[in-house]
This record gives C-alpha cells, structure tokens and sequence, in this order.
C-alpha cells in the first residue's frame, strides 16, 4: 500500500558525503554512471548531458527516461510508421466497401479485412499512447493476441474457401495483423528494458514504485487490451465456424463470372426433354434472403408433384454459395450475371420467371433482356419499383455498415451455435443467412444503387418488357391491409405486360404467400395455368 500511494518525487535514501561519491564512483567502475569526460560516449550517454558525477538525479528528473537509448527512440519512429502505412491501408479498405479500387475485390464481404486494420491501427495508437509506461499485464495479453492471430492467419491461410473470399487483401490485413502484434510484444520489452536500465545508471537503482497517474495509465491501457483480447477470441471463434460452413457443398455449381472475378451459385433439377421443345424452365429468384430458404421448397414440391418438368434456382451474388460482387453492384447487373450462369451451364429457353417480393424487380430485369426467351413472368407479392426510396435511405445503408463492421466479431452467429444449435445450413443458406458478412455486404450495395442504378434499369425494363408476354400476380392481403399504397402499386404491376393471366389477392396470406394454405392453393394453380399460357404461346 505504500508504495502504490508513494510518490516518485521523493527521494530515495542516499549515503551520506564521501560514501555517496564512493557509490558514486564504484557505480562508475561498473559502467552504470556518468562517463568520465575521456571516454568515448555510449548508447546511454551519448544523448544527454553530463551530469554530476558526485551524485544521482531523482527519479522524476525528466533526464531519467528511456528516450536516451537511441534503440528505443528508433522503436518508437518505426512504430509512428506502422502507424501511418495502417491507417493509409485502412482507409482503402474503408473505401473499398463501397466502390471496389482496381484489383482490391474481395469475393467476401471484406469486413474481416477492414475488422483486422482497425484492430492493428488501434494497437499501434494504443502502444504509443503508453509507450513509457509498459507492464507485466500488457505483454500478458499481448503475447494472448498474437497467439489468437497466428490462429486467425492459419485458418485464413488453410481453408481454400476463406482463402479465396479474403483474397490477397485478406490475406495481407491478417499477415499485417501477426507482424504489428509481435512488434507490440517487443516494443513492450524493450521499453520496460530501456527504463530499467536508466534508471539504475542515472538514480543508483530501479524505481520500482509507480505514481497514482502510472498506475491509473497501466490500469487503462489493461482494460482496453483485455478487450481487444476479447475481440480477437471473437474473430478466431468466429473463422471456426466459417470453416466449418465452408465444408457445406453447394446443391449445384459454381460458376466464374464477369472475367472469373468472382463465382454465383446456379442448379438446375429435372431432366431436359427434347420431345417437347416448347416445354418452359422455371427461373426462380428469392426475396429477402437466399432462394433455398423461401422460393425454391415450394417450387420442388410442384416439381415432385409434376405440375413442372424442370427448373433453375440460383443466389444472387453475396448469398448463399454465391461470391460477393465487387461495389457498386445494381440489380442489372445482377440479372447480367445470372444470364451469364445460365449460359456457362448451356441452359436456354423457353423460361418462366418465379419471383417474390424484391426479387422481383430482379425477375423483371432478367426478363426484359431475354425478351424472346421468357414466356411467362410469375410476381408473388412483388415489391413496386416505388420502394426503391425505402430501400436506398441512408440511414438504412449506415445501419447495414455499422452491422458488417461488427459482423467479424459474429456474436449472433455464436449464440445461434452455441445456443440455439444453429447449423451449416442455417447460416449458409438458411434462417440465420443474414448474419453473414457476405449477406450484410449484399444489401449494403443493393442500399447503394437502390434510387440511383436500379431505379433507372427498372424504369428501362418496364419500357422494353415485351407487351404479350403471360403475366400472373398473387398479392398478400396482409400487406394490403397494413398499407394503403401496396394494393394501388399491386395492380400497377399487373399492367407491366398486356397479358395478364390473372390477378388474385389472398386475403389472409402473408408476405410470404406459399407459407399460407389458401395462398398456396392458389400459387399451384395460377403457376400450372401460367405453364400452359407459355406452351400455347411458343
């Protein structure tokens, strides 16, 4: 208790007179005090003035500081560098996100990559912020972090799936991540050495005793590290799981697209018949989330049923098994990418396109590009061209940033594991998909373009779409009832072609009509009446 209240200004006990310059001297002999005007200067001399050599400086002399030693000064410098070369690559990574800098793609979300730069940028300000004041504790948890990274650059480095989503960005962000952790490790020694080492030449003995200001600086820097060790345990726990996703094999394939930037996620269940070339493959596009977890069980049920011979489903790029796109990306560019599958899986015509809700504006664009190809558009509960303004609201795209920002730490894919016994399919495919960076990444670019790109190609699209193409739509009467406006737009979309098959509301349904037993009465039978419109129209 003393010596945590004591304070370094007073002075420790001296001998007295000639004992203290004999003390003095026999410190001299053993190369600890000042050196004698004749010797050639030292690493601990050379920067400071002689002193006295008939006695020591107190302890709270400013003279009495590791800065003297030259090493530690050269530390120091090359900290200040890391720094600066840290935070020049964080800022790329932080536009990257946005609009994707020539040969930075990532084909994941690349918030691990911005998570481990913020994370080393920290370090090195954290590191300096205290650099005079090193702990026990603080090489304790430091030597914990680079344990944790190495782990981190290990599984990033040995599953080929992560390896390729992080890419060379990745891979350089985690490398940097080790490199700067070990340099903290032994800037920490070093400092703690240099300090020592003053003070036994410059007071006659270590200053083992702290003031209220040291012990509240180490008390600080301890709390913040003990969090960063927290958030890197939360990073290693988090790439297990994505390791252990990675194992799930895709239904279909994967194909490299847009000059192999980045691979989408397409398969194709039924035989192909060249008996009835007139017979149409169903296109089904998801909603919300990836198709596998909404659309694609229903239309298998009318596959296994017969009412359809054969169809395609596919994840949109950043769901499912699907890469992330490079930023900006439109759902034009989306509907590019899937006729761009389609034709690597050397799939044609004739097409019917399945959608529900925001998916359909992708449907839509996908159909007025294959104009003499689509013979039939199916719209369930569409979402209206008119929410695009919803969709794209800054706030909305700042929440989505924040959510992908901490998406590395992965606490809700962890308590869903650990918990509530989530698994693979959950979090690649299933109800838990919209925890993934990929997926938070995926509608951070659809809130980007939503009221300037995408708004535009669907305008296009609903001047090109082909007049007599079949059209069926299936509205929620929920969504009606809750908002005045959905029902006015429901009926708009039911005049985007001048063949409309039939327009039904289902009263009691909710947005997700299939889920319903009345509205999944209805969607078997307007998808078999739109099957045979499309023969007939061929």
């Amino acid at each position: 208790m003393v010596s945590f209240w004591s304070s370094k200004k007073d002075e420790p006990d001296r001998p007295e007179s000639s004992q203290a310059t004999g003390h003095a001297h026999a410190h001299q002999d053993e190369g600890h005090g000042p050196a004698p005007e004749n010797e050639e200067p030292t690493e601990r001399t050379r920067l400071l003035a002689q002193h006295n050599a008939q006695g020591y400086l107190s302890p709270d002399d400013p003279a009495v500081s590791p800065y003297n030693l030259w090493s530690v000064r050269a530390l120091r410098g090359l900290s200040l560098l890391a720094l600066a070369a840290s935070f020049v690559w964080w800022t790329f990574l932080l536009v990257s996100i946005f609009v994707s800098p020539p040969l930075m793609h990532s084909r994941g979300s690349g918030f691990f990559a911005f998570s481990y730069t913020t994370f080393t940028t920290g370090y090195l300000v954290l590191g300096l912020l205290f650099f005079t004041v090193p702990s026990k504790p603080m090489t304790i948890c430091g030597i914990i972090i680079a344990i944790l990274l190495l782990i981190d650059m290990c599984i990033i480095l040995g599953v080929p799936q992560i390896r390729v989503e992080e890419g060379w960005v990745g891979i350089a962000s985690i490398v940097w991540a080790v490199v700067i952790s070990l340099h903290q490790i032994i800037q920490n020694r070093v400092v703690t050495w240099g300090k020592r080492e003053e003070e036994e030449r410059l007071t006659g003995r270590e200053e083992t005793r702290r003031s209220i200001r040291e012990w509240l600086a180490v008390l600080f820097e301890i709390l913040i590290l003990v969090v960063m060790t927290l958030a890197t345990l939360l990073f290693t726990a988090t790439l297990i799981l994505r390791a252990s996703d990675a194992s799930l094999e895709p239904a279909g394939k994967r194909y490299s697209v847009r000059g192999s930037a980045y691979q989408v996620h397409l398969a194709c269940v039924g035989n192909r018949t060249t008996e009835n070339p007139e017979e149409p493959t169903i296109i089904v596009e998801g909603d919300y989330g990836p198709v596998e977890h909404s659309l694609q069980p229903f239309i298998d049920d009318q596959y296994q049923s017969g009412a359809i011979r054969r169809y395609c489903y596919w994840d949109r790029p950043g769901f499912g098994w699907s890469d992330n796109a490079p930023s900006p990306h439109s759902a034009g560019m989306a509907a590019d990418v899937l006729s761009e599958a389609l034709a690597l899986a050397d799939e044609s015509g004739p097409w019917v396109v399945v959608s529900a809700g925001v998916g359909s504006l992708y449907s839509r664009l996908f159909a007025s590009r294959h104009l003499l190809e689509v013979s039939g558009i199916f719209l369930i509960d569409p979402l209206h061209e008119a929410y695009l303004d919803d969709i794209g609201k800054p706030g909305r795209g700042f929440k989505l940033w924040l959510r992908g920002v901490l998406s590395p730490l992965g606490l809700d894919r962890l308590a869903g594991a650990i918990v509530r016994g989530r698994t693979r399919e959950d979090r690649v495919i299933g109800r838990s998909a919209y925890q993934t960076g990929k997926f938070i990444k995926a509608k951070l670019q659809e809130n980007l373009v939503a009221v300037t790109m995408t708004s535009a190609e669907v305008q296009s699209a609903r001047h090109i779409q082909m007049g007599a193409t079949p059209l069926v739509v299936v509205s929620s009467g929920r969504e009606m009832q809750e908002d005045p406006n959905w029902a006015e737009r429901q009926e708009d979309l039911s005049r985007i072609t001048n063949k409309l098959i039939s327009w039904d509301v289902v009263h009691d349904a909710p947005h997700e009509v299939w889920t319903d037993g009345e509205g999944r009465s209805v969607l078997e039978s307007r998808l078999r009446d739109l099957v045979r419109a499309s023969r007939e129209s061929q």
